[in-house]
């Protein structure tokens, strides 16, 4: 049997099969997901990773290949492992929430609640949107509304019946088909305005847009200042805060 001479077996790799090898990881593009999933720019990372901010930029669009020192700093900042720029991409998301496997809640913090709700989005982890569908009952006497705020932005759309809001200083009144998109970081709250139950879907935005308004002076500024967005979990899509805010009557049109 003849020698086995060292490098016989190895495969010989070109640079221009390197090239398309790494290509196909989208190091870059994940490295942008990751820095604008933290709502992070490219001067921000770089103050942590002791990288150049045009660098950065030319790494995440594949003009240059990160070493594995700067790739590792990278990775550090967002706590991943080397591994995440290398594995396989997870498989395109998509989730179906059936309508029994759906879990009814009730208004947290109150005896008598106003309103029942069902995530729509349970089954998707580090969600940013947050859909849910609730039932808000027939007001009665002792059963008030409880004003609550959050982080982001809120779309509600009236499926039946009719539905008050309160938000800030005016009251407004939805009826079946009707939407609204508003700033959830200033107080609100809801109420039913018919004899029958109103049903309606409300989608939550976590995205810090609603305290950058307010940094322009159209809403109050969080105790934090509003540095860090919060997941809110279902038990907290509606805080039993007391609602103190009145005002005039306005109507939403279709």
């Amino acid at each position: 049997m003849p020698p086995t001479l060292p490098n016989e077996g190895l495969l010989q790799v070109d640079g221009e099969a390197a090239e398309a090898f790494i290509a196909e990881k989208r190091i870059g593009e994940r490295i942008k997901y990751l820095r604008l999933k933290k709502s992070m720019g490219l001067v921000e990372l770089g103050r942590h990773t002791g990288l150049s901010a045009s660098f950065l930029s030319q790494l995440e669009t594949g003009r240059v290949v990160p070493t594995l020192r700067n790739l590792a700093r990278i990775a550090m900042v967002f706590s991943k492992d080397l591994s995440y720029f290398f594995d396989p991409e997870p498989q395109t998301l998509f989730r179906v929430h059936r309508t029994k496997d759906r879990l009814r809640l009730p208004q947290t913090g109150v005896d008598d609640p106003t309103y029942f709700f069902e995530s729509l989005g349970y089954l998707v982890p580090d969600r940013q949107l947050d859909p849910y569908f609730a039932e808000f009952l027939p007001g009665k006497a002792g059963r008030g509304s409880r004003a609550h705020q959050h982080v982001g932005c809120e779309f509600l759309y009236v499926l039946s019946g009719a539905l008050d809001i309160q938000h800030g200083d005016g009251r407004y009144h939805l009826e079946a088909g009707d939407a609204v998109y508003f700033d959830a970081n200033t107080i609100h709250s809801y109420a039913c305005a018919g004899d029958v139950s109103a049903t309606v879907v409300i989608v939550t935005l976590q995205q810090p847009v609603a305290i950058q308004a307010a940094s322009r002076g159209h809403g109050p500024r969080l105790a934090n200042g509003g540095s860090k967005v919060r997941n809110i979990n279902a038990a907290e899509m509606r805080s039993p805060v007391d609602s103190t805010t009145s005002g005039k009557k306005a109507t939403v049109s279709h």
